[in-house]
């Protein structure tokens, strides 16, 4: 096409095609989103690509057309449109309206009569037009004019595109359809006539007209069904004919786009959480409608300085932010400090900026002795985005930061566990619609990504400084929220934000690592899988490469025609973990590829990884622990993540015999006893749960007892285990398949398990029903100390999204109290600790564990000031029982 042609969308063919292609999205809300994003944007692609000047969004109208009348079953054969897609074609719409684009839509026909009309129109006028559709009717409308194009495929289709992918020209699609039919429409057309056989009689015959004067001549029993359904050939054909004559509202001339409408995009892209889109609108924004210029000073000299060292002290909180050389919190150092008073101000102080042709900066050491005794002082107030990191900076230039009072990342949290992200560009697009300055923007990408300390100090500080100047907003924004919810005040007031000193603690402290034994596993690790490959390439006739997927695919699903369990999105028989596993039962070759998995991923993971993280200057591994992270609230760690370390086999459990006690020391591990189970039997208040812990009975036996019939002293070590699988499944939301996949029996019988513990246990089952009402209610639940643990899918039209949530729903107040309990914990010990000098040392925190390194001779008193403090964390209807251990290393102790 010589020119800009008129673009005509076929709305309609893009809803079912996004449908089916996206995954399944949701926004924090539990609002669907999937189709929304495909559609846009594929309608985005098509603008940026052919910038149209004349362009249209055409949609199918609700209610009957004119082809209902002429054919009742006309598409009886559709089932209607599933709630999922309905849900999310008011936001589409909205969204194509606030883009500028016109959208039609008419009552009685259907979108490809809307669009064949405006096509026609625009080829008798010589305007060129594209018609971006999936449907293949549309083909007859195509011209020396008119094209399609499919934005799935970006395949265009012009005359001789049409022939070559139908076999006949435009002007013979619609007898073509009429011959073959088409059964996603209910077309009838003429039985046992497919494509092939129409395309050879309309070559033949030339048209559908000569081949029905012919019809005599067609022999077998394909000419016999021609003959008969001569009326259902007519019928099919104006069925399929797309109506090109209508009496429009608007004409060619009427579709230029209109300016978009970007303040609306902003709300809608914020509302489906649209980040990257909403980036660009926020941007062009700014650059439209400028607001109160920022004030973002560079301090560089002592007179700069001293006036915000007074500012800061004045101001009744102040927001920090370090620059630095790493992310690594043990080796960075600092760059720059940017603070921050009030919105819209803010100052950067460059400290150590290296490169070429710099300006003169102020002394670092002497400018972090004159803020030292302001950060170290509890009376003046500060406030950050993360500012545990920033702490743990400063104590590597001698700093102890102390008056932290609030903290964005963490108040995001608070108000939001289930939110994605809480990280300060996300939380400053989503609350203030602040677009930041990035990283990348100032320090390059990839290879050539500059230290910090090499970025040039006029671009590295209005980056730094806004750190500050927005974090300082985001607290004003957030803080309102959370303190009008006087649960959710308390959670962060009392245990996240005290929280944070405490991991600071732990992450400067460190452990020890026993690098020579890991050094010894790493060789024996080798050895094994070396023996592990020889022991699958015999089993495989030939040696493959036991870390890829689509060489797996290929032994055990050609070579030796194991049976598909499960395919991939795409089709092909899949290798995942747990269907290897269900091979592994019948064949050895998969049990081994598992094994091969396992081994390697440990070896990388830990064994070879946990020596080059200790740290030269302590001896020591430093873990990073997150609190924003998971929904429930239990922390995670990283680098290295301490809570994926197994327990259960051997391999593991030699990877915690590594982490060592220093000379004099002993490592000592305190877990909470199944206290999931206690928080249950408190929620639910259940007689025979709380019975049972109270009297210290062995809740699984007792459980089991229950469960079939007999006494505690006769239950069996099978019994025992089936009763533990159902005292924690349920927990989890385990079904009747699941519990009976796990205990290898029958599916009736599993139900028979769980129907007989609701039976036994009733408060239990009106615990699930109760929180299951009020997470549709409320759309969350809360933990026994108020945390709420929201449910965006909760009140999801599709059916197994809403079950997920509901499972959720019962098992988050257990894993959130849980989360509490143990936070509420490593802060009554760390009090005690803090008075213990360099004796005790508060380690870890994995799971429901705490784990300490304590100097012998204290031993005896650690372990009872530790059995104290954690077992009156929390006081339930149940008592909390912690198992503690003893020993010269981790697993020792565990």
């Amino acid at each position: 096409m010589k020119n800009k042609p008129l673009i005509l969308i076929d709305g309609s063919s893009y809803l079912y095609r996004a449908f089916h292609a996206m995954p399944p999205l949701t926004n924090s809300h539990g609002e669907s989103t999937g189709t929304v994003y495909g559609v846009i944007n594929m309608l985005r692609k098509l603008i940026t690509e052919y910038e149209p000047d004349q362009i249209a969004v055409i949609f199918d109208a609700r209610g009957k057309t004119f082809r209902d009348d002429l054919y009742p079953e006309y598409k009886a054969n559709r089932p209607s449109m599933p709630d999922e897609l309905a849900e999310q074609i008011e936001p589409i719409h909205a969204i194509i309206r606030a883009m500028g684009l016109p959208i039609l839509q008419v009552s009685g026909v259907e979108a490809d009569d809307v669009i064949g009309t405006l096509a026609r129109q625009a080829s008798a006028r010589g305007i060129d037009t594209l018609i971006s559709t999936g449907d293949k009717d549309m083909a007859q409308l195509v011209d020396d004019h008119v094209h399609l194009i499919n934005t799935m495929t970006n395949v265009t289709l012009d005359r001789a595109g049409v022939v070559e992918k139908f076999g006949v020209p435009p002007e013979r699609i619609i007898e073509l359809l009429g011959l073959m039919g088409d059964s996603s429409d209910n077309i009838p057309g003429v039985p046992k006539v497919g494509p092939k056989t129409a395309v050879k009689w309309l070559n033949q015959y030339g048209d559908a007209d000569t081949l029905v004067a012919h019809a005599d001549e067609i022999k077998g029993k394909v000419g016999e069904s021609l003959r008969a359904h001569l009326d259902d050939l007519a019928m099919s054909r104006d069925l399929a004919t797309i109506r090109c004559e209508l009496d429009l509202e608007l004409g060619v001339d009427d579709l230029a786009p209109a300016e978009a409408d970007n303040e609306s995009l902003k709300q809608l892209y914020a509302r489906m959480e649209f980040s990257t889109w909403l980036r660009e609108i926020v941007g062009s924004l700014s650059t439209q409608e400028p607001k109160e210029p920022l004030r973002y000073d560079v301090v560089d000299t002592e007179e700069q300085l001293k006036d915000w060292i007074e500012r800061i002290k004045q101001a009744p909180y102040f927001a920090l932010d370090t620059e630095t050389t790493s992310l690594d919190y043990m080796q960075a150092e600092i760059v720059g400090v940017s603070l921050s008073v009030e919105p819209g101000e803010a100052a950067y102080i460059p400290l150590a900026h290296l490169y070429e042709g710099m300006p003169a900066q102020l002394d670092r050491d002497e400018v972090l002795q004159a803020l030292k005794p302001i950060l170290e002082d509890e009376r003046y107030h500060k406030l950050g985005q993360h500012l545990k990191y920033d702490k743990n900076v400063l104590e590597n230039h001698g700093i102890t930061l102390r008056g932290i009072v609030f903290d964005t990342m963490l108040e995001s949290y608070v108000a939001d566990s289930a939110a994605n992200r809480h990280n300060l560009d996300t939380l400053a697009l989503k609350y203030l619609g602040h677009k930041m300055i990035s990283y990348t923007d100032v320090a390059g990408k990839g290879a050539k990504q500059l230290n910090f300390a090499q970025v040039p100090i006029e671009q590295a500080a209005p980056y730094a400084a806004e750190d500050a100047e927005v974090a300082l907003r985001l607290h004003q924004y957030l803080w309102p929220q959370i303190e009008q919810e006087p649960e959710l005040k308390a959670i962060f007031s009392e245990l996240e934000l005290p929280l944070l000193s405490v991991l600071s603690r732990i992450e400067r402290t460190g452990v020890l690592i026993d690098t020579q034994m890991l050094a010894a596993q790493s060789k024996e690790i080798a050895t094994k899988l070396a023996k592990i490959e020889m022991e699958a390439y015999r089993l495989a006739d030939g040696p493959f490469n036991l870390a890829s997927p689509k060489q797996i695919q290929e032994i055990l699903y050609q070579r030796q025609n194991l049976p598909v369990l499960a395919k991939t999105p795409k089709g092909a028989p899949s290798t995942a973990e747990s269907v290897l596993q269900e091979l592994a039962l019948d064949y050895p070759l998969p049990k081994l590829i598992l094994e091969y998995r396992a081994l390697s991923k440990l070896k990388s993971t830990y064994i070879d990884k946990l020596p080059q993280q200790v740290d030269p200057r302590t001896g020591r591994v430093h873990t990073s622990y997150h609190q924003a992270v998971t929904a429930t609230g239990r922390l995670s760690s990283s680098d290295p993540n301490l809570q994926n370390i197994p327990v259960r086999s051997e391999e593991g459990r030699r990877i915690r015999q590594a982490f060592i006690a220093a000379e004099g020391a002993r490592i000592v591990a305190a877990d909470y006893s199944q206290v999931e189970l206690r928080i249950m039997a408190h929620l639910s208040a259940d007689e025979g749960l709380l019975t049972a812990f109270a009297q210290g009975e062995d809740i699984h036996r007792a459980t089991a007892s229950e469960v079939f019939g007999c006494s505690v002293e006769a239950v069996t070590k099978e019994q025992r285990r089936a009763a533990k699988a159902i005292n924690f499944g349920l927990i989890y939301g385990m079904s009747a398949f699941g519990l009976a996949k796990q205990l290898d029996i029958q599916r009736g019988q599993a139900q028979e398990y769980i129907d007989r513990y609701f039976q036994r246990y009733p408060g239990v089952k009106a615990y699930m029903e109760r929180t299951r009402e009020q997470a549709h209610a409320d759309g969350y639940v809360s933990t026994v100390f108020g945390r709420r643990l929201y449910l965006p899918e909760i009140n999801a039209k599709n059916g197994m999204r809403r079950q997920q949530a509901e499972r959720a729903a019962i098992n988050a107040p257990m894993q959130g109290t849980a989360a509490d309990i143990i936070k509420r914990a490593m802060l009554q010990v760390d009090q005690w600790v803090s008075t213990q000098g360099n004796e005790v040392k508060l380690l870890m925190q994995v799971h429901d564990e705490l784990v300490f390194e304590i100097a012998e001779p204290r031993l005896e008193e650690a372990v009872v000031a530790i059995r104290q403090a954690m077992e009156s964390a929390a006081h339930l209807s149940v008592p909390l029982i912690v198992d503690i251990g003893v020993g010269k290393n981790w697993d020792e102790a565990h």
